[in-house]
């Protein structure tokens, strides 16, 4: 599997949890860290924990490692480190404090409405 299919992965574990405003930034040659960020956010902290168990979980069952899982408990902001993927899972409050958007509002977005609806 490739980046991309990681992507596609993470992208369904998160929507499968009902995650609210799935947005996937294209971290290709903005950042060393990671080719994409996954950014999304829950409406509590158990919809947190979920979103990002679901996501270690089905990353996980395609042979992907999880290289590190920060935040869980507290279900603030968990980050979920794919390695070409790194998922930022917000509690809704959060998400609007931290505005990874617009710090990042220099990274084209990917588009994987299609890809979600299958």
């Amino acid at each position: 599997m490739n980046e991309r299919d990681l992507l596609i992965t993470a992208a369904k574990a998160a929507d499968d949890k009902r995650a609210e405003d799935i947005i996937v930034l294209n971290m290709k040659g903005i950042s060393l860290v990671a080719d994409y960020f996954l950014i999304c956010h829950g409406n509590s902290d158990k919809q947190v924990q979920a979103i990002a168990r679901e996501m270690k979980d089905k990353a996980q069952e395609q042979g992907y490692e999880v290289e590190r899982l920060e935040g869980f408990d507290e279900a603030k902001w968990v980050l979920v480190d794919l390695g070409d993927v790194v998922a930022h899972i917000f509690h809704r409050d959060e998400r609007s404090y931290y505005n990874l958007e617009r710090l990042w509002g220099d990274a084209p977005t990917e588009d994987l409405h299609s890809e979600l609806s299958q």
